[in-house]
């Protein structure tokens, strides 16, 4: 269609219209009388217009039927504004939309004019504006009413301010007469309609319960206190300012999102510290300076910091007038909050930020006192004006323009980490007062915004990079300047890295651990001079000549620090250009002492070597003479700047001093101690200095690492160093003169070869084996721990049952805040938790507890995880006894007590007080028959009605109860009869639960039963009974006869008299009481394993543990700290969808899956729902069934599930905080539904203390996609109003007719009616993702979060109700000043909830469990290196978000952006904790591919941890102690692992080189060595690391604690007879193969993982491309290195002997090849076999290319597997080079071991056998060539080819064999001699492939890779298929695989056999 031209509308106030003017652009053809409206599309919408129309699209929606005409109108006005912002239709859908909305106009223009009330359009607008108006005037205290009257005040105030803009813009485009005629329409929005997030500012939320609380308006007091701030005129602004950010605004531009986002944010703040520092509720009205001095401390803390560092003054200046002050504190936080809230990226910054808050608040202060600037003699002012979006884009933008430029050149992370600058190095630039030459206003031509060096870029390129920059300037007026100055002449330079380059190499270990690696080589070199010497006692060590040989290893110390001293400059000189003089002289002078020293004591020692000045000592001394060189006494002064380093390690308050003093002693102290001795060299940084810990911690982490450090030594002396002392002198005396083999070097002596293949093994294992030392520690001292600290004190049903009756008191210690009187002297003491009584002032803590014990059984059973029976057995009848400490207590503990006390009764012998001392011992027995008696008396009283009978019942219970008094009960009453009156009970109540009035007559008979049993049977008095009854009847009779009636018998119903009240009267507590009745009589001891289910044991099992442990106290919710929790969100699962429940892409559907899976949970979900089977499910309750199924799924939906349990718990904490004794006798649930104004506070209180924002990074392009996530996720907010969603928009607005990209972060909440509506909206100044795409996600979101506390949560979580109780003493922990600071983040444990599928999950979930518990447990005390390592810690919001955030997102470098959030939190001198009472859930991958997968990405993270800054510095700066436990507990591990491969690789080629050349033949019969001992003991420790017994044996200790040490020894078992050592050994090569690769090469990725259904069968193709380079290769190459090895050791050798040396690494290489198979489901099955190979075949001879991906094709996966090698640089590319020669060692070796050589050592038959080599790659390339040629058209041709090529092959070997003796083990020699090479040259030729790329090589060397996997392939499936051919096999593979499932009785085989209908 032509272009949409839009008249103007003129709109007439006066006389009646005839026609709008709208008739005339809309007019139809015709028109529709009986026109019915439909819903216009609202939802999707072009993205450059939805922000601004959707709104009065959906209004329209919602108000057509009711007024047509004005949902015309808004449609009409949302066009006009759709058209005034394209009028070309440029943008993306927006012809097509405007062309489908006009077309609705014109359909609904005639039907809507007819139906309109009003003559005008204008006035119809009037009306109904009005009407909503006077709604929400009258209403507007109606939030403390019911949700539906909230949500109808809610969608007025959102239709009002809808209708106040159409009815604005169509008055002022009418005419004057309109605008005279509005009718007090304000040209301002209006207050009433305001959409806010928490806090409803505006006029129409006043009367709110959350602005009604007195903090609340305290703060807004405060905020709107503007009296003494420059007045408008004074900026010639229209109106006055509302408040302190209206002010800040005006004078500074920040956006109007930012400035309502943080005032709301400020308030809250406020309100909550100052309710918190109040302690008087009258104070409470009025805003408090320790509120906001708090505040300031808190934020300021870091810029303040930062000014003394660069001796700057602060700009934080004061007035001395008190209420001025607050004032000016005020607008400083809300200057600083504004900055931080409109930084997007640069939030990761924080000193940039203290750049900008400098320069700006000196502006602020200056307008504040009308101070005059110094340059111009005029008024301060802002240097950016006040102009809209001005600190967006004169402050922000360039310096995003920055990042995100330098971001572009690392090209995704690939380039080399020195030509980019990270977010690191743009920060510590503000660490320099260099920064101060930027300026303010910035000059934009200074060198930090110059993005590409001028060197290395063409003019293009520099105008190309430094175009924001030019832009800025020209719009600065910049370049007119008049006089150019040199400045201006100059021509900017990149300024390059900052402090630091993260360079790969395996040097970097070295040089951030340098101490460490110094102090173990010293320490084995004087352990091998002791081995030399013999030294047995300490004691020896004083004799001078052995004190002076072990003195000689501080020449190798320096000679390390010469080394370390090189390595520092090698690694900073791309940093030159920023370190200051300083630095540079301190690098110098750092290589010359080093240098001075390497020269100085190797001189001294040779020349004063056995030449001693010695003194005689006192007779009996232990020293009899003590001596002295001039050699020693160099050393004694080498060692005097260690000695000071020792002194300030002892002192470490002293040494923390020194650090952040700014005093010039100090400076000149630390400069000096770092050049001369072992201390860190580094530029003097603005973090890592004060780290140090309290004297106590430092002597406690001492005292573990030497009690490491000595059995490390010990060991390695006396098992590994000194066994191989003789040996080794041995070696070197023999002379072999003849060898295998052409030796090379013939003239080395001492058989050097020989020595180093026998120590190379035992050196790797002693740099490696302190890891195991280290895990052997850590579970001793770590069970210790947790012993001490009550973990899994009640493990087992029995225990809970055992403990039961002390919960309530350990509750309402632990759970309930303290009464006012007893606040302040509050214990938290070791065993205070289990003695402490209940005082009485607390006895309704037992009413608290039974109504959170009720709460969180109803929400375990709401999860379904308990059905409606264990419902009723483990709930608490709430009643007024509570309150006088009676307790009623769950039926499941007393199950069969009743029954139980009734056969001791029957058989009883004895007197009375003996029976009832019998009964007491169990106290749930004695309460049981309490219970009961009551309750039966209670249910009589009720049922009985008629005279004479309650008489009789009366005289029975009064003969009971003398009998009890006088104990005389087993005299009065037969006990035999006890059964048959229980029966006779059990019946009655039976009659009565059910309620049948057919069965009044049933109920009479059972009571006269029960009468004649007890009066004939039971009572031994029961004739007074029955005597009472005659004379009843006597006077009946008579009666009866005079009247005529007929008699009515006991307990009948007679002459319209009844006797009963049957059925009994409809009451819920009667019965409940009545049920609870039956319960207590008829459960028997199946209740003893309630509840059933695994889960909601393990859960209430934890929860009442924790109530032992040592927590803070709570606080009152109104006290506690306000926290937030936030999820990042990209593309996973939020609900699984209709189809995705069934569709079945790996084999089952997901629906069937879960009911697999979780049998007794799907049987209480029907249970619950009331329906049999799933399809009458499906028809009925779609919604609920796909909860059901996300909610055990890893989805959005059950992590915000779990997360709000957190507002849910509060609200129910707040209400049991305010509620009297009769409110809680209520219930919680009657009060939120009942009594409105108290359920109004208690969401305020919520709203106040929680907020939980999801940030979905990618929702609006979902949403305008129409993707079904973006609805789910608005039924999600539905569902939990108070949930949040933070976005990134990205649309498109038309400048200058082109479309340009506009970014911005929007927070929005969902509306019922309304869909997800808009709350706040904040421009960004570019896309936010430049770094890694998860951090970037949460810092876009985090200034929507609110509060002091932050809680991370993944979105693979969840949370429970029981565990959200204890967040508000979790949170107390902030203010707990325990040590030095308070924390700045709290760890807490996780419960790995995938465990109990597969036996992989089990393994996985047991090794994540004791990481995260025991392992965590010691990282945070004692040894005070605990990081944040995963999503539950808790964060201090203030502390973080003032210094750089909650993780770091540069590009690669921070792929484990999590764990660098807690060492910035170290470095910055923040305190880590972990806290054990509270735990989070979380997923895991339970499939093998996937665990590879995450392995692969932690090992990827650790590698870049190893080249990062942070691990750098922390290596640096710790004391020697706490380094030590830095390394071994990050990235030390993996370091550990990959040399203990290493270790084997060196010992096997160490052993093949003894045996090809010959020497170990000598070494057997002339030196007599048979089996060296330090050979096995280093294999042995190595298989410890291996196996898995690092992780096996925390985990041990931690089942140990948790589940008791039995079971923990019956699972180790079982694990292993599940192959566990298989898993662990195979995980162990994914971990050291890819933290190898990734730090020579780089490649760190983030690798997903998936997390839905698992349990299906991989293919063969799959797991090869997965494991082919990791594992398979490296198993090959074991494999051949063993059998080569056997096959040449000599016969003399004692098998047995090389079966123990070698078993591990067989084991090693047969589960590398072989696992993936194994763990594979179905991995055995014929059917999968044969598919697996044709689909193998087919991917191999697929042909690659453009587009085809890895899976489909060998060839795209071969070029993919290359990556990592085309980023490398030329050091490792060489170092790739030099470990493929390895592979060509078997040829060297073996040529010489043929027959065909005849024991010839020439090198000559080496060279022949590469001619052998050339011969066949030329026949290979022959029959290559000759398919191309003849195969296609010649076939006949080419077979006679290869045929003629074979006989001539065949023909030269039995020639060979006639004339040269070649045999058939020569055929086999060669090829084991053959095959690496091949390898080795596929190897080098990767390696140099830029070189031969272009070349026919290249080709070749693809198709000779080709044939290798080919092969390899061929040999790893051949053994799969045979076994395949046994069923057995594949039964125990299941069964094996799925013992878990198989003992929890789940079907696992249809899962397997991929049965998808089965319901």
């Amino acid at each position: 269609m032509s272009e949409i031209v839009v008249a103007e509308p003129i709109y007439d106030g006066g006389a009646e219209e005839k026609r709008p003017i709208t008739r005339y652009l809309t007019m139809g053809s015709g028109s529709d009388h009986n026109h019915v409206p439909e819903p216009f599309e609202s939802e999707r919408l072009p993205a450059t217009l939805a922000s601004k129309i959707q709104s009065f699209l959906r209004v329209a929606n919602l108000i057509e039927s009711e007024e047509p005409r004005i949902a015309y109108l808004c449609r009409f006005h949302a066009f006009e504004i759709a058209h005034n912002m394209d009028r070309h239709s440029n943008g993306r859908g927006v012809r097509q939309f405007k062309t489908t909305l006009l077309q609705r106009l014109e359909q609904d223009e005639e039907t809507t004019f007819r139906k309109r009330k009003e003559k005008s359009d204008i006035r119809e607008l009037r009306r109904v504006y009005h009407a909503y108006k006077e709604y929400i005037i009258k209403h507007e205290g109606a939030f403390n009413t019911e949700n539906s009257h909230r949500e109808k005040l809610i969608n007025a105030r959102i239709i009002g301010s809808v209708l106040f803009e159409v009815l604005k813009t169509v008055s002022n485009t009418a005419g004057p007469q309109a605008l005279a005629n509005r009718g007090g329409i304000q040209t301002k929005p209006n207050d009433l309609f305001g959409i806010y997030n928490i806090l409803p500012l505006d006029q129409g939320g006043a009367q709110q319960a959350i602005m009604q609380l007195p903090e609340i308006k305290a703060a807004v007091a405060a905020i709107r206190h503007i009296r003494g701030i420059p007045s408008n005129e004074d900026f010639q602004k229209h109106g006055n300012f509302i408040d302190l950010f209206d002010f800040l605004q005006y004078c500074f531009g920040f956006q109007d999102g930012n400035v309502a986002n943080q005032r709301e944010h400020l308030l809250l703040l406020l309100a909550n510290i100052h309710r918190r520092k109040t302690q008087k509720q009258t104070s409470v009205s009025k805003l408090g300076d320790a509120a906001v001095d708090e505040l300031m401390r808190r934020f300021f803390k870091n810029y303040t910091n930062w000014c003394k560092f660069l001796g700057r003054k602060s700009h934080i200046r004061l007035p001395y007038v008190k209420q001025e002050a607050q004032q000016y504190k005020l607008l400083f936080l809300g200057l600083y909050l504004l900055i931080w809230g409109e930084a997007a990226n640069l939030r990761f910054m924080p000193e940039c930020l203290c750049y900008i808050f400098h320069h700006m608040a000196y502006e602020l202060h200056g307008m504040l006192t009308g101070a005059v600037s110094l340059t111009t003699w005029e008024k301060v002012m802002p240097a950016y004006g006040g102009q809209s979006e001005s600190f967006l884009n004169n402050v922000v933008t360039p310096i995003y323009g920055v990042i995100r430029e330098e971001a572009k050149k690392s090209k995704g992370g690939t380039a080399d980490h020195s030509m980019w600058r990270n977010y690191d190095d743009l920060n510590e630039y503000f660490w320099s007062p260099d920064c101060f030459e930027i300026g303010w206003p910035m000059h934009l031509d200074h060198d930090f915004f110059c993005i590409h060096s001028p060197k290395k870029s063409n003019a293009k390129k520099a105008s190309a990079s430094t175009s924001p920059v030019e832009e800025r300037r020209k719009e600065d007026g910049e370049e007119d300047e008049v006089g150019v100055t040199k400045e201006e002449v100059r021509e900017p330079k990149w300024l390059g890295k900052t402090n630091f380059v993260e360079v790969r190499s395996f040097w970097q270990i070295f040089r951030s651990f340098d101490r460490m690696w110094s102090f173990f080589i010293v320490s084995l070199q004087a352990l091998i001079i002791m081995a030399c010497h013999e030294v047995e006692s300490p004691l020896q060590l004083f004799d001078k000549v052995i004190f002076e040989d072990i003195m000689s290893i501080f020449i190798t110390s320096a000679f390390l620090k010469f080394i370390q001293a090189i390595l520092d400059i090698a690694f900073t000189w791309k940093v030159r250009q920023t370190l200051d003089f300083s630095a540079k002289v301190k690098h110098i002078m750092k290589l010359g002492v080093a240098m001075i020293w390497t020269i100085v004591l190797p001189v001294y020692y040779a020349n004063s070597r056995r030449k001693y000045t010695c003194y005689s000592t006192t007779y009996g001394s232990w020293l009899q003479e003590w001596c002295f060189s001039s050699f020693m006494v160099a050393v004694a002064i080498y060692l005097m700047t260690n000695a000071v380093e020792m002194v300030l390690f002892l002192v470490p308050s002293v040494r923390k001093y020194i650090e952040i003093s700014n005093y010039r002693i100090c400076t000149i102290l630390s400069w000096w101690t770092q050049v001369c001795s072992s201390c860190s060299l580094s530029p003097r940084l603005y973090v890592a200095r004060g780290m140090q810990e309290s004297q106590l911690s430092v002597l406690k982490y001492t005292l573990f690492w030497v009690l490491i450090l000595l059995s490390k030594f010990s060991f390695s002396y006396f098992f590994e160093i000194k066994p191989l002392i003789e040996p080794t002198k041995q070696i070197m005396k023999i002379g072999v003169q003849m060898y295998d083999w052409h030796e090379l070097f013939p003239k080395v002596k001492n058989n050097a070869g020989a020595i180093a293949a026998i120590w190379a093994p035992i050196i790797v294992v002693y740099f490696m084996d302190t890891q195991i030392w280290y895990s052997v520690f850590c579970t001793i001292f770590g069970g210790v721990y947790g012993i001490l600290h009550h973990l899994g004190e009640i493990r087992t049903l029995g225990m809970l049952r055992s403990r039961f009756h002390t919960l309530p008191s350990a509750f309402n210690i632990s759970l309930i805040p303290p009464s006012s009187r007893n606040d302040g002297r509050r214990k938290i003491g070791f065993f205070y938790n289990i003695f402490r009584k209940v005082s009485k002032s607390e006895k309704n803590g037992l009413a608290k507890f039974v109504l959170v014990w009720n709460q969180i059984i109803n929400s375990i059973r709401l999860e379904d995880l308990i059905n409606n029976r264990e419902l009723d057995l483990m709930t608490m009848p709430m009643s007024s006894e509570l309150f006088s400490g009676i307790v009623r207590w769950p039926v499941f503990l007393l199950a069969n007590k009743f029954s139980t006390a009734l056969s001791i009764a029957k058989d009883f012998v004895g007197r009375d007080e003996s029976l009832i001392r019998k009964l007491k011992k169990d106290e749930y027995m004695y309460c049981a028959v309490k219970e009961c008696y009551e309750s039966l008396k209670y249910v009589l009283e009720i049922l009985i009605i008629g005279d004479l009978e309650k008489r009789i019942v009366s005289a029975i219970l009064t003969e009971i109860e003398k009998s009890i008094a006088k104990s005389s009960l087993l005299e009065d009453f037969r006990m035999i009869k006890v059964p048959d009156l229980l029966a006779k009970c059990i019946e009655l109540i039976e009659l009565l639960v059910e309620g049948n009035e057919d069965h009044h007559g049933k109920v009479a008979k059972v009571l006269q039963d029960i009468f004649e049993l007890v009066t004939n049977d039971m009572m031994t008095s029961g004739f007074r009974i029955l005597e009472l009854l005659d004379s009843s009847q006597q006077t009946e009779t008579d009666s009866a006869y005079f009247s005529g009636n007929i008699e009515s018998p006991l307990f009948g119903s007679a002459g319209g008299r009844n006797s009963i009240h049957f059925p009994l009267p409809d009451s819920a507590a009667l019965n409940e009481q009545i049920k609870r009745f039956l319960l207590l009589l008829t459960v028997q001891d199946t209740a003893m394993d309630i509840p059933s289910n695994l889960e909601a044991r393990r859960r209430i099992s934890f929860f009442a543990t924790s109530l032992f442990m040592n927590m803070p106290g709570a606080p009152k919710v109104a006290n506690m700290v306000p926290f937030s929790v936030m999820t990042p969100h990209y593309l996973e699962d939020i609900n699984f969808s209709k189809e995705e429940l069934h569709s079945s892409q790996r084999e089952v559907s997901i629906i069937f899956y879960m009911q697999k899976i979780f049998p007794d949970e799907w049987k209480n979900f029907l249970e619950r729902m009331g329906y049999e089977n799933l399809d009458e499910l499906e028809r009925d309750k779609q919604e609920e069934l796909r909860n059901w199924a996300s909610f055990r799924g890893q989805t959005l939906s059950r992590t915000v599930r779990g997360m709000m349990y957190y507002r849910e718990a509060l609200k129910l904490q707040a209400f049991l905080d305010m509620a009297e004794d009769e409110d809680i006798l209520e219930g919680y649930d009657a009060v939120e539904s009942r009594n409105h104004p108290l359920s109004a506070q208690l969401d305020a209180l919520a709203d106040m203390k929680f907020t939980f924002v999801v940030t979905c990074q990618l929702f609006g392009s979902q949403k305008a996609a129409g993707d079904p996530h973006a609805q789910d996720l608005i039924d999600l907010m539905n569902r939990y109003p108070s949930l949040r969603v933070a976005y990134v928009e990205e649309k498109e607005e038309i400048v200058d007719n082109k479309p340009h990209k506009v970014y911005s972060s929007v927070l929005v909440k969902a509306i019922p009616d309304f869909g997800d509506q808009e709350i706040y909206r904040i421009k960004l100044p570019g896309p936010p993702t430049i770094g890694e795409g998860k951090p970037e996600n949460q810092n876009h979101g985090i200034i929507f979060t609110r509060g002091e506390a932050l809680q991370t949560i993944d979105m693979n979580q969840d949370s429970y109700l029981e565990e959200a109780f204890k967040m508000r003493n979790l949170l107390q922990e902030f203010l707990q000043n325990q040590g030095r600071r308070p924390p700045i983040l709290l760890g807490l444990r996780e419960h790995i909830f995938t465990g109990s599928v597969s036996s992989l999950a089990w393994f996985m979930s047991y090794q994540e469990t004791s990481f995260v518990t025991i392992g965590q447990r010691l990282l945070a005390n004692p040894l005070r290196v605990r990081f944040h390592y995963g999503h539950p810690d808790v964060f201090d919001r203030l502390f973080h978000i003032t210094r750089g955030g909650i993780s770091k997102a540069s590009k690669t470098i921070n792929l484990s952006e999590d764990v660098f959030a807690g060492y910035n939190s170290t470095l910055r001198r923040g305190w880590i904790t972990y806290h054990e009472y509270m735990q989070v859930g979380k997923g895991r991958d339970v499939g093998l591919n996937q665990i590879s997968k995450f392995e692969a990405k932690v090992a990827n993270g650790n590698s870049e941890q190893t080249i990062s800054r942070d691990i750098f510095r922390l290596g640096r700066q710790f004391d020697f102690f706490r380094m030590l436990s830095c390394y071994f507990t990050t990235i030390g591990f993996y370091f550990s692992s990959l040399i203990s491969v290493i270790g084997i690789y060196v010992f096997l080629y160490g052993q093949l080189y003894l045996v090809l050349s010959g020497l170990e033949k000598a070494l057997v019969i002339e030196a007599r060595l048979q089996n060296i001992q330090s050979l096995e003991t280093a294999l042995a420790s190595q298989s410890f690391i291996q196996l898995g017994l690092l992780t096996g044996m925390p985990m041990v200790m931690e089942i140990g604690l948790e589940k008791g040490f039995l079971n923990a020894l019956k699972d180790f078992v079982l694990m292993q007879l599940q192959l566990a050592s298989v898993f662990f050994t195979f995980s162990f090569g994914t971990k050291i193969h890819y933290y190898g690769r990734t730090i020579m090469h780089g490649g760190a990725k983030y690798r997903p993982t998936g997390r839905k259904v698992v349990v299906f069968h991989t293919s063969f193709t799959e797991n090869y491309r997965l494991y082919s380079r990791s594992h398979f290769v490296k198993g090959f190459e074991l494999l051949l290195l063993l059998i080569v090895y056997d096959l040449f050791r000599r016969s003399y050798e004692s098998s047995m002997a090389y079966v123990l040396i070698t078993y591990s690494i067989w084991f090693m290489s047969i589960t590398w090849l072989f696992a993936p198979f194994l763990f594979n489901p179905s991995g055995f099955s014929w059917d999968k076999i044969v598919d697996d190979w044709k689909d193998w075949n087919k991917w191999i001879r697929q042909q690659g290319g453009i587009g085809v991906q890895q899976e489909k094709s060998w060839q795209s996966w071969w070029i993919d597997e290359q990556d990592h090698l085309r980023r490398s640089g030329m050091t490792s590319r060489l170092f790739e080079i030099l470990l493929s020669v390895r592979f060509f060692l078997y040829q060297y070796g073996l040529v010489y071991h043929l027959d065909i050589s005849q024991n010839s050592t020439n090198f000559l038959v080496y060279l022949l056998s590469w001619i052998v080599i050339l011969v066949v790659f030329l026949l290979v390339k022959a029959v290559n060539l000759g398919r191309q040629q003849f195969s296609a058209r010649y076939h006949l041709v080419f077979r006679l080819f290869k045929a003629t090529l074979f006989l001539g092959v065949l023909s030269i070997i039995i020639s060979l064999s006639l004339v040269c003796h070649l045999s058939w083990r020569d055929l086999v020699v060669c090829c084991l001699a053959f095959l690496p090479t091949g390898w080795g040259l596929i190897l080098f030729a990767q390696a140099v492939r830029p070189l031969i790329e272009n070349t026919g090589l290249w080709e070749f060397t693809r198709v000779l890779a080709k044939t290798y996997d080919y092969g390899m392939g061929v040999v790893l499936f051949a053994p799969i298929a045979v076994l395949a051919w046994l069923p057995i096999i594949s039964a125990f593979q299941t069964r094996f695989l799925f013992n878990e499932a198989f003992n929890r009785h789940l079907q696992i085989q249809p899962i397997l056999q991929g049965k998808k209908k089965n319901r």
